[in-house]
């Protein structure tokens, strides 16, 4: 009788045992995929913010009505790699409400980790008088930067320059 016993907590355990065998080191593996993806897209959304606050801070320097025309290029402080993958970025420009009334333009900038399918976005409230020249920010070149042009017409051309 005590060998029934036995053989059915074997019947019973083997089974389970071999579940968690296999289970624990595929959850792992997924929480670990999980946090790794987290943790890029943190440090991805925090470079995205960066480069929106620089293009901000451009803009606004040149939109001085003390500056009647002028350039600037500034190379923002990013990281060049996020986790030894570089990113690439661009923007697109989009004006508020009607055009005709003009109002203030909003640019949404993209960042994509290449390699992976990590990508976020920011927004950037830019005035009337902004233009964006289509350009693409690369993280590792060594001439990543924001580039701005002030006309006489008080235009302010932006782009990503590199």
């Amino acid at each position: 009788m005590l060998m029934a016993h036995i053989t059915i907590e074997y019947i019973i355990m083997v089974p389970i045992l071999i579940m968690q065998i296999l289970l624990f080191p595929l959850t792992a593996s997924w929480l670990m995929n999980v946090w790794v993806d987290s943790r890029r897209s943190l440090a991805l959304q925090e470079v995205a913010s960066h480069l929106g606050s620089v293009i901000q801070q451009v803009y606004f320097t040149l939109n001085h009505e003390t500056i009647k025309t002028g350039s600037i290029t500034q190379k923002p402080d990013v990281p060049p790699l996020i986790e030894n993958l570089p990113y690439i970025g661009n923007a697109t420009l989009k004006t508020v409400l009607d055009p005709t009334l003009n109002s203030s333009k909003v640019l949404t900038i993209m960042l994509r980790l290449k390699g992976t399918r990590t990508t976020v976005t920011t927004t950037v409230l830019l005035g009337p008088n902004v233009l964006w020249r289509e350009s693409t920010f690369t993280s590792n070149s060594p001439n990543a930067c924001i580039i701005a042009q002030k006309f006489q017409n008080k235009t302010i051309l932006l782009a990503f320059g590199g």
